[in-house]
């Protein structure tokens, strides 16, 4: 029995897919083992959303030839379908698989069999049009199920319709009865992800069905306690959505929602799809119906053509704005994007402060928004990570809390009230069965 690691680099989505992936091997009769465990085979599934994450696909072959230096290593993922050939002649690497080959790879790699030069089976992006249902198993407390794939919008910026292609989901049916088996499994949370979640809908180039039909259906999923929105589009995200997630059974309280810019001249550069105005009113919308909502933004610094004025146009909005959190990416150049040939690129130690002044901004609104969830009670689902004696869960609204470690509390649901926030970053509570504090992460470390 040969035996098989996996390392999944970049999004929610990868980690579906490799734990997929990892069943089919499981089902052929390979034995899934720690990175760690001198593996026979190493399958690294990749992201290139950025320069780091190339360069952490790199970093990751040279360790698992460190430790398995007889093993055979694969490479899957966003960067192998934008850089194939690049990718083969990293010392080390013995196959490389595109997107339409990558969920067949036990097939079309026949035993693993190290040869002297690297295998490229990568077809034109053009070719990946099946859809492979997804989700992730074992792995955590949350499964991750993937609901639709690749993406049309053409932003400046951004690779992953190069690396994904067109955009492509599921039906509504397969994924309803993907729920009832992962409800069968004892998980008791599901995060929606996908490439542009809410263009949900697109089978074999026709639109026939929509997201909301696609909620609706979950909505009524018994086993499951909680539906998670992982992302999805301002201009995707209708009143309709959001009024049912406020009156919802099992979707919680909980939208991250790209933004990029808070100034509509980068916007328009990015060649996203709505300005700033909609996105304020999307916030207002939820807020009216949902008070404790937390609302997740991701933000691009250093684009071409910002300048300092455009910038703290952003760092403004987002300042002035009922948020609860950013994800901060300082932009990179990327071959084949519109963006890299634009003119006035910003200088990289000027991306740098402009990441870390958002960085600081978001440790701000966390603090806030948890500040906010005093006194409420509300519903956590502990999770399966253990640090200091202490467990760690997230309530519905995704307050991060943890309790004096208990294995019973390991994926149960218990309700708890938030009574204050003290100095060293926690929440007292009163009246509950366990004492649960609110665990605020550390400020962010800025580093490039």
């Amino acid at each position: 029995m040969k035996k098989v690691a996996f390392y999944t680099l970049g999004c929610k989505l990868n980690y579906s897919e490799t734990s997929t992936i990892s069943r089919i091997f499981e089902a052929k009769g390979y034995q899934k083992v720690d990175f760690t465990d001198t593996p026979d085979i190493y399958i690294i599934n990749t992201c290139s959303v950025t320069e780091n994450a190339d360069k952490k696909c790199h970093k990751v072959v040279r360790a698992a030839r460190a430790i398995s230096p007889n093993a055979y290593v694969a490479i899957i993922g966003c960067y192998a379908q934008l850089k194939p050939q690049e990718i083969s002649e990293i010392p080390g690497v013995d196959a490389v698989l595109g997107a339409a080959e990558k969920f067949r790879l036990v097939e079309l790699l026949d035993g693993f069999v190290r040869t002297t030069k690297a295998t490229v089976l990568a077809s034109p992006i053009e070719e990946a049009t099946h859809f492979n249902t997804s989700y992730s198993m074992h792995d955590r407390t949350r499964t991750f199920l993937k609901v639709q794939d690749g993406c049309d919008y053409s932003c400046s910026f951004c690779t992953i319709p190069l690396a994904r292609g067109s955009s492509r989901s599921d039906s509504v049916q397969n994924i309803v009865a993907a729920s009832h088996k992962i409800a069968a499994s004892g998980v008791k949370e599901i995060v929606l992800t996908g490439v542009n979640t809410g263009d949900f809908g697109i089978q074999n180039g026709v639109r026939k069905e929509k997201f909301i039909g696609l909620i609706t259906a979950l909505d009524c999923v018994d086993g499951i306690d909680r539906f998670r929105i992982s992302s999805i589009e301002p201009n995707l995200l209708t009143d309709e959505i959001i009024e049912f997630v406020a009156s919802a059974k099992r979707f919680v309280p909980h939208f991250h929602i790209p933004l990029q810019s808070g100034s509509n001249k980068i916007l328009r550069l990015m060649r996203r799809r709505y300005q700033r105005e909609l996105y304020t009113e999307r916030v207002s919308k939820i807020k009216a119906l949902m008070p404790h909502c937390c609302i997740g933004v991701d933000v691009i610094v250093g684009f071409p053509g910002e300048t300092k004025s455009d910038f703290l146009e952003t760092y403004q909005f987002l300042n002035e704005l009922d948020i609860s959190y950013l994800h901060v990416f300082t932009y990179s150049e990327r071959q084949n994007t519109l963006a890299a040939e634009m003119a006035d690129p910003v200088p990289t130690n000027e991306r740098a402060e402009r990441s870390k002044m958002l960085h600081i901004l978001s440790d701000k609104k966390r603090r806030a928004f948890y500040e906010q969830n005093v006194g409420r009670t509300g519903r956590v689902l502990f999770e399966n990570d253990v640090e200091d004696g202490k467990i760690h869960g997230f309530t519905d609204n995704y307050v991060r809390v943890s309790a004096r470690y208990d294995p019973l509390l390991i994926n149960e649901v218990k309700r708890v009230r938030l009574t204050s926030i003290e100095t060293n970053g926690t929440v007292a509570v009163e009246d509950a069965e366990y004492e649960v504090f609110v665990h605020l992460p550390h400020p962010t470390t800025h580093t490039q």
